[in-house]
């Protein structure tokens, strides 16, 4: 077991590094499809500062910690200029898919990584610290989370914004008014979660999918880890 300050120093790096890889992906897809807006606003760069947001990143995860409500946040949105797209409709369900992929791809990538290290270490005889095994685990999980909740399709979350993209256009216009409310939305949903805490239908929600999908990823890290040994 580690103490509080050991676990944040290992959670709050992998936490980083989920969120700002999430951000950025959104702005380089964009700017793959014609909108410069994320360049010319010096958000295309890894620099965490550049990407918090006081509310999402600090203020409401912090909260819902303290309460012991589930914990969730957001970092500071990438600025996409849809009219400046090649294909508006199409070009944000990719700019929006490019967050959650980009995550899937680095949970998959610590997996990979986590089982070529557990392979060698077990061939040299060797046990992996405790703190590297929770760094791993933190690090698939997370992004597996941020990946997931992403997707939900609730305004003005990414999966939102792939919906939309999938609506015949006299829905989407219904759907893109909705997609302007969506910070009362997210409001609602944090007021909901204080206020039901027995719900919990973050976890009923997400966590299912998570848990599949972790699973998936930690049998990769198996697999590697029993061919290296």
């Amino acid at each position: 077991m580690f103490d509080t300050l050991t676990l944040a120093l290992i959670l709050i790096p992998c936490l980083i590094v989920a969120i700002v890889f999430h951000e950025v992906a959104h702005g380089w897809t964009a700017l793959a499809l014609g909108d410069t807006t994320a360049r010319d606003m010096g958000r295309l760069t890894l620099n965490p500062i550049k990407h918090v947001d006081p509310i999402g990143t600090l203020l409401v995860p912090g909260a819902l910690a303290l309460f012991g409500g589930p914990i969730f946040g957001w970092a500071k949105p990438v600025p996409v200029n849809a009219r400046r797209l090649d294909n508006p409709r199409y070009g944000m369900m990719a700019v929006a898919a490019a967050g959650p992929g980009t995550n899937i791809v680095l949970s998959l990538l610590g997996a990979v990584v986590f089982g070529i290290i557990a392979g060698f270490a077990t061939n040299w005889g060797v046990a992996l610290p405790e703190w590297l095994m929770t760094a791993f685990g933190a690090f698939i999980l997370i992004n597996a989370f941020l990946a997931l909740f992403n997707l939900l399709p609730i305004p003005p979350f990414d999966g939102s914004h792939i919906v939309g993209g999938l609506m015949p256009r006299r829905w989407a216009r219904h759907w893109q008014r909705l997609q302007a409310m969506g910070m009362l939305l997210l409001a609602v949903l944090i007021a909901a979660t204080w206020a039901f805490p027995d719900a919990r239908w973050i976890e009923n929600t997400v966590y299912p999918p998570v848990e599949w999908l972790t699973g998936v990823f930690y049998s990769v890290a198996d697999s590697i880890a029993g061919m290296i040994a």
